[in-house]
């Protein structure tokens, strides 16, 4: 639910702190941040595509500025833009902790996991100054509640301490998203958030310290990242990853022309090609809105895709592989051979 908002005219600058290290270079880009008073911060989720009911996002946009960003549409509910506004025009939720604790102290609350994010990523940059994801996770280990991570960022790693302790009263798992093996390529797509090497040093770090750690190759673009799945696969696993799932790209209105002026722009030769794939993955379609379909493709070479990824996951040794899921609590994962989530 959309709060009050007010611009912060100078907003914290989180390569001034002490976690350059693991934001990397800053972008060129000037970000402006905008603080919003909620009035509340569950999230309820009732779609069959998305296996976890509840989840919290402590932000609004993202600075990592993932081209194929489903959540871009969402900046539109505030009187913003899907494309640039989403990634330099942002929102922290500052008052995202104390709404939390609300919530968990009703009498109504079961105890149910909550995912970070559903439409952010939670440890984005100026989490290293606002702090409100680290925050929000004292408050779920003070109630001993499950959470599910997902994340692009190495800045997960400052929070091993306290989700190491939460993981002692209640169980945590994160999943750190990985869809190119190719640096270059991540870094024209996916501009501003960690490389996949940084990432995959993030989930040796998890995974060393004792958590449950799992790999998401999401999106899956075929003709651009499909041939490097099996590489994927078998470094995470390398780092210690346990679970693997995948999602087939989803390109609705807004996030469409997004992607494809940034791969013209950097795969010029490709665009054809990957329009193409999506068209016969959807059945002549680039998306999907239609609930249980949304994540996943048809035909046969939907089939061989997830073939791959599917023997990839059973040579390499991963638990669970899926086709479509997010992160969930491991004791809630379950994989059905042959189903297309």
């Amino acid at each position: 639910m959309v709060g009050t908002l007010r611009r912060v005219w100078n907003p914290p600058n989180p390569w001034e702190s002490t976690h350059v290290e693991w934001l990397g270079e800053p972008p060129p880009v000037e970000v402006q941040v905008y603080e919003e008073h909620s009035r509340s911060i569950l999230a309820e989720n009732d779609s069959p595509d998305v296996p976890f009911r509840w989840s919290v996002n402590p932000y609004r946009g993202c600075q990592h500025a993932c081209a194929y960003c489903y959540a871009r549409p969402t900046h539109q509910y505030l009187g913003l833009g899907a494309g640039t506004d989403f990634d330099a025009r942002l929102v922290a939720k500052v008052d995202a902790p104390e709404l939390l604790r609300a919530a968990f102290a009703r009498r109504s609350w079961a105890r149910e996991e909550v995912v970070f994010s559903g439409v952010t990523d939670p440890y984005q940059p100026i989490e290293a100054t606002y702090e409100l994801t680290r925050r929000c996770l004292e408050v779920c280990r003070e109630f001993a509640n499950p959470v599910g991570i997902i994340t692009k960022s190495a800045l997960v790693r400052r929070d091993v301490d306290l989700l190491v302790r939460m993981s002692q009263r209640a169980q945590v798992s994160v999943f750190v998203s990985i869809p190119f093996a190719d640096e270059e390529m991540a870094r024209r797509i996916e501009p501003w958030a960690a490389t996949p090497k940084k990432r995959l040093e993030t989930l040796r770090v998890l995974s060393e310290a004792g958590l449950y750690t799992g790999v998401s190759l999401a999106p899956l673009i075929p003709g651009l990242n499909d041939a490097q799945v099996p590489t994927i696969l078998a470094e995470a696993r390398a780092a210690g990853a346990r679970s693997a799932f995948t999602i087939l790209l989803r390109l609705p209105s807004e996030v469409r022309p997004v992607f494809l002026e940034r791969l013209s722009q950097a795969y010029p030769d490709r665009v054809g090609k990957v329009v193409h794939a999506l068209e016969e993955l959807r059945a002549t379609q680039t998306s999907s809105n239609t609930f249980g379909t949304r994540m996943r493709g048809a035909g046969p070479r939907w089939e061989a895709l997830m073939r791959l990824f599917e023997l990839s996951c059973r040579r390499l040794g991963y638990e669970e592989p899926g086709r479509g899921e997010a992160p969930r609590s491991p004791e809630a994962r379950v994989w059905q051979q042959g189903e297309l989530y």
